[in-house]
């Protein structure tokens, strides 16, 4: 009553709906051309031959392109997306960073399949060198990095290129799965301590230690005090002239110890200032007895007798 063709075309639609093949994998190191394609390397895409990008066109696929990459010698697993289909037939171009996570050597058979992951949401990763911790602002220089990427797997150590030098990041932890797609997405970032970083030792105080040793101003060390224009000058000639002066020691009970106000309120300030002698007031009639007016004496520059 039944017929089974019935299934035939959802079987064969469901073929067609996923890409898979087999190359042999090499670093961007090996792919020929004059070009300098070391960017390639920064970043979480592939290259693929054209042959690939002729199979991805006839089969109803999901954009961007993600492709699940699997060394079955090893039984390891990685996600990545596509930059260019110029690879030669039966070969591909990995990130070095990912062909180490792969444990793949040069020539290594590699399965790629084409998947769909879902958006991430969050990812926290953990820096391989506590050198990490020497950039400035770290979340910047990662956000700008992840540019080059598709995808995020957890488990993988990704290599970032900044200011010359490499740092490797371990992906700890992907929401909402285990591999996500970070492609225009706004994804959470946290960091975990790097491997290999130790915590500043803090010295702790015992609570039984008193903070601060009580100080009797009868024990200070006191030899010399401060005087007033003791010092010695210098002259230009170098010579010296009459003896250094020394200052005179201090007498312990020629210290004094401020006295606090006890009369002290809190919110309020008391400004203490020293009392200032009054300048003494001349009577206008003593000082009209005692002024003479053109009483002075003159001075001349010849010496000559003085005028009366």
């Amino acid at each position: 009553m039944f017929s089974f063709n019935m299934f035939e075309p959802h079987v064969g639609r469901g073929f067609q709906n996923r890409f898979s093949a087999q190359y042999r994998c090499y670093s961007v190191s090996m792919l020929p051309g004059p070009n300098d394609r070391s960017d390639v390397d920064k970043g979480g895409k592939i290259i693929m031959p054209p042959s690939a990008l002729d199979q991805l066109s006839r089969l109803n696929i999901t954009y961007p392109m993600l492709f699940k990459l699997t060394n079955k010698n090893s039984d390891r697993m990685t996600h990545c997306g596509v930059l260019e289909f110029v690879a030669d037939e039966g070969i591909c171009y990995l990130p070095h960073w990912m062909m180490q996570n792969l444990l793949l050597e040069e020539g290594g058979l590699v399965q790629v399949e084409s998947v769909n992951l879902m958006v991430a949401t969050y990812s926290k990763f953990q820096p391989q060198s506590p050198d990490f911790l020497d950039i400035t602002n770290p979340k910047a220089v990662l956000e700008n990095a992840l540019r080059n990427f598709a995808c995020l797997t957890t488990g993988d150590v990704i290599a970032i290129n900044y200011n010359e030098k490499v740092y490797e990041l371990r992906v700890m932890e992907t929401k909402p799965d285990k591999a996500v797609s970070i492609i225009e997405c706004d994804m959470n970032v946290d960091f975990d301590a790097p491997l290999g970083y130790k915590e500043p030792e803090r010295h702790m105080q015992n609570p039984e230690e008193p903070a601060e040793e009580e100080t009797d101003p009868s024990n200070y060390d006191v030899d010399f005090g401060f005087r007033a224009f003791t010092g010695s000058g210098n002259r230009l000639d170098g010579k010296k002239k009459g003896i250094e002066p020394s200052p005179a020691p201090l007498d312990p009970s020629d210290i004094k110890r401020g006295i606090p106000n006890y009369e002290f309120k809190v919110g309020k300030i008391t400004f203490i200032r020293n009392a200032r002698q009054q300048p003494r007031r001349f009577d206008i009639d003593e000082m009209a007895t005692n002024f003479i007016a053109f009483s002075g004496e003159g001075q001349s520059l010849r010496k000559k007798g003085r005028k009366p």
